[in-house]
């Protein structure tokens, strides 16, 4: 699986930029359009690059300066059909369904930390259900209230904050649940103190036995060993962009129906639903925060591991980007007539750059198109 990069590039970082993606052997389809970028000024430089090296290709571009002075942009490509797609793969150690990008992770990450409206209502609207979904002591949609529930995105955050040395992703996500999770009980507990009031919900309604609902609010040794789990699934949904993976994490954890069973606890004055819930609230949130920091912290280290097995320039004698690929050796042990065959469905790999690995620091032009006699 290969990612494409699309590069701003000022005039000064032309000649780096373009050292750096040529060298690299998990690198292809190199493209300088020289010029093309009016705001800011520079050049267009795309590449394709496989999923495993693109968080140490971004780095390296960041140390040299481009993520100041130009541009970068990742793109995810869903179809590679040509062979160098494959052999670039190969050339990176791992396996793209396991890589992570760290840029795109920390970008996940400060998403998920904006104190946005659509946050706030979607939790108040889980919270909600939940409480229906007690009162009615219906399971199906106490696993609807959990679906609907936005909270593992910025649990994940801070997690991610948490490994990278990133104070302010804590700091805001910490608050983020905090305030959220405050106002969506609140509001739920003077809608459920107002039924109260207007006989549509009773007392008996909440302590009555609710053989569906029961394990809202009395937590035990399992609902933290879930927590567990589901901390480290959705980390690794996450990061390895397995989205269809999050709707087991969202059913697995009791944090919103925790928190909708603590509004009918509070709007009428129930003590027993009251303290269980918030342990069961308490419980999940602590799992999945510890799970998904280790889980965080094992990725780096085994990725720091990876970057290291992968080779950081073309070895001797091998292509680069830019150069001759097997196929163009190839074609010079054919024969006269077999070259002049072949030689129409060569395609030039890129345009004429500046590159180490090539004489002279420059590229050989395309040949130009040969006149039919008439």
């Amino acid at each position: 699986m290969l990612v494409h990069l699309r590069l701003t590039v000022p005039a000064h970082l032309v000649d780096p930029v373009l050292g750096l993606l040529c060298d690299k052997p998990a690198v292809t389809n190199v493209i300088r359009l020289p010029g093309a970028s009016l705001e800011p000024a520079g050049d267009l430089i795309q590449a394709d690059v496989a999923r495993e090296v693109a968080s140490s290709i971004l780095e390296d571009l960041s140390d040299l300066g481009l993520d100041e002075e130009g541009g970068i942009a990742l793109v995810p490509l869903t179809a590679t059909p040509f062979r160098r797609a494959h052999e670039v793969e190969e050339a990176a150690a791992g396996d793209p369904d396991d890589a992570v990008v760290w840029d795109v992770v920390k970008e996940q990450a400060a998403s998920a930390v904006r104190p946005t409206v659509t946050f706030h209502l979607f939790l108040l609207i889980a919270v909600m259900l939940a409480a229906i979904a007690v009162l009615t002591d219906s399971s199906i949609l106490v696993i609807g209230a959990m679906v609907v529930g936005p909270e593992f995105g910025t649990v994940a955050a801070i997690c991610t904050g948490l490994v990278l040395g990133k104070g302010r992703l804590v700091v805001q996500g910490t608050k983020l649940l905090v305030l959220s999770f405050t106002f969506a009980i609140a509001v739920t507990t003077a809608v459920a103190w107002l039924g109260r009031l207007l006989g549509w919900i009773t007392y008996e309604m909440v302590i009555r036995p609710r053989p569906q609902t029961a394990f809202i609010w009395h937590p035990d040794w399992w609902s933290f060993i879930v927590a567990l789990l589901a901390g480290a699934a959705g980390v690794l949904a996450l990061s390895a962009d397995k989205g269809q993976t999050m709707v087991g994490v969202f059913i697995s954890v009791t944090t919103v129906p925790a928190a909708g069973n603590l509004a009918l606890g509070l709007g009428l004055t129930a003590g027993s639903e009251i303290i269980g819930s918030l342990q069961q609230l308490g419980i999940n949130l602590a799992g999945m925060l510890i799970a998904g920091t280790i889980t965080v912290l094992i990725q780096q280290f085994a990725w720091e591991r990876m970057d290291k097995l992968t080779p950081a320039v073309v070895p001797a004698g091998e292509p680069s980007a830019l150069a001759p690929t097997r196929r163009h050796r190839k074609v010079a042990a054919q024969s006269g007539a077999e070259q002049y065959l072949m030689r129409f469905r060569l395609r030039v790999r890129c345009s004429a750059v500046p590159c180490p690995a090539t004489p002279g620091g420059r590229a050989r032009p395309a040949s130009p198109p040969r006149r039919t006699p008439r």
